[in-house]
């Protein structure tokens, strides 16, 4: 079952428990996809029937062994177009999610291969998403939402949602970026050591080192 609506299901299933454990419930998935919850049940039914997830009705949507390699391969095409703009074109980390999921289904795996190498095969995209290698392999380290961080935590900046674009331009004006530091002070925030005030939803879009 190949199709670019199908890889975007799979993708947005390995998306939701990449940064979190719950899993991911047909409703939650019709929200992130934007599509009505009667197509999201026709479209699962299929997935399953092919192997891809499974379900129960009314319970979580998870990938099966084959779904997640399905979903690492097209995530790894996502992240590496999306690195290649930033790096090679010049556009900024708000840009270049809309881009990438035209182009991902588009472009041919040698040039997905000559992408990986031009860029020196990069580990992780403009937000802090690991990037599988070939493999599909993935390396990240042990993380933290800000939102979740206690006084007296100080790590870097791994990932940044990509969800807002507002939001992740309001924070880069801020000086905010994969690399950043923050500390979780008494008083509030320090951004590489600069008490700062981040706008309303950071906290729940930005994952530091533990």
């Amino acid at each position: 079952m190949r199709s670019p609506a199908a890889d975007d299901y799979l993708k947005t299933v390995y998306a939701h428990t990449e940064w979190q454990d719950a899993p991911i419930t047909p409703s939650v998935l019709a929200a992130s996809l934007g599509i009505a919850p009667s197509s999201v049940t026709e479209m699962v039914k299929k997935l399953a029937a092919a192997g891809l997830v499974s379900h129960v009705p009314y319970g979580a949507v998870r990938l099966t062994d084959e779904g997640e390699q399905r979903a690492l391969t097209i995530i790894r095409r996502h992240r590496l177009i999306e690195t290649w703009l930033v790096r090679e074109f010049g556009y900024a980390w708000d840009e270049v999610h809309d881009e990438a999921e035209v182009l991902e289904h588009a472009i041919s795996d040698r040039l997905l291969e000559g992408i990986d190498v031009r860029l020196g095969r990069p580990r992780f995209d403009p937000h802090g998403d690991a990037i599988p290698d070939a493999s599909g392999a993935v390396i990240r380290e042990d993380f933290v939402l800000l939102a979740d961080a206690t006084p007296g935590h100080n790590g870097r900046v791994l990932r940044v949602s990509d969800r807002d674009p507002a939001l992740l331009r309001s924070l880069e004006a801020l000086g905010l970026t994969v690399g950043s530091t923050i500390a979780i002070t008494a008083s509030g925030i320090e951004l590489d050591g600069v008490a700062v005030e981040l706008p309303e939803g950071t906290a729940e879009v930005v994952w530091l080192s533990a």
